[in-house]
């Protein structure tokens, strides 16, 4: 049986007003001259949300890892991945979230590090909470933004967490109209290792990325 929902279409507010400005090809192209993000940038605990304020968070702790890879199956070295999600009782800490659920001093919800020479990357962070938007509910997810060499070099999808019920109605999850892609944006728990998530950058099995249907 198929369960209705509501196809997601983004937010109006969100989505360019205007045509779009093209930039220069060449060497001097935008991309090439932006931002160059290495192990520098990066903090020794910006990987574990749970050790960035003097108290522990509340909520169930919990370790997300896994590899960047490309097309073939190679390991991206060197990318920085950022997250960010909800805290345990599925609110941002954000002054813009109107969720009533209560906000936790102890944890920021934002972490990012470098992927090694394997491609692989891990985040102690705690288990986010599902929250409401208008008349249904998002099921627990981590947004992953993943960059290049440069800043407009961006990818941003999402992590959802296995047997979750309200996958079935959540729009964002549905938009992708591939049953194989929505698949590989669940991640696989393994009791003694935690969550794993893979993410491949490009190709026909590439993981879909905000901006991709």
């Amino acid at each position: 049986m198929t369960v209705p929902y509501v196809p997601y279409s983004g937010i109006p507010r969100r989505q360019p007003q205007h045509p779009p400005v093209l930039l220069p090809s060449g060497p001097e192209a935008a991309e090439l001259t932006g931002p160059v993000f290495g192990p520098a940038a990066v903090g020794p605990l910006d990987h574990d949300l749970t050790r960035q304020h003097a108290g522990e968070p509340r909520g169930e702790r919990i370790t997300v890892s896994g590899r960047i890879l490309d097309r073939r199956g190679r390991p991206v070295r060197g990318q920085l991945i950022e997250i960010w999600q909800a805290n345990a009782a599925g609110r941002y800490a954000h002054p813009a979230d109107r969720n009533p659920a209560p906000p936790d001093p102890d944890f920021t919800g934002t972490g990012r590090c470098l992927t090694d020479d394997e491609g692989r990357y891990r985040f102690t962070t705690i288990r986010p909470g599902a929250y409401p938007v208008d008349t249904s509910w998002r099921p627990a997810h981590i947004h992953f933004s993943l960059f290049g060499t440069a800043f407009a070099q961006r990818l941003v999808t999402q992590m959802y967490f296995p047997g979750d019920p309200l996958l079935a109605r959540d729009g964002i999850h549905h938009a992708v109209h591939d049953p194989a892609a929505r698949r590989r944006l669940i991640a696989a728990h393994d009791p003694a290792l935690g969550y794993r998530w893979d993410v491949v950058l490009d190709g026909p099995r590439a993981t879909w990325t905000e901006g991709t249907r």
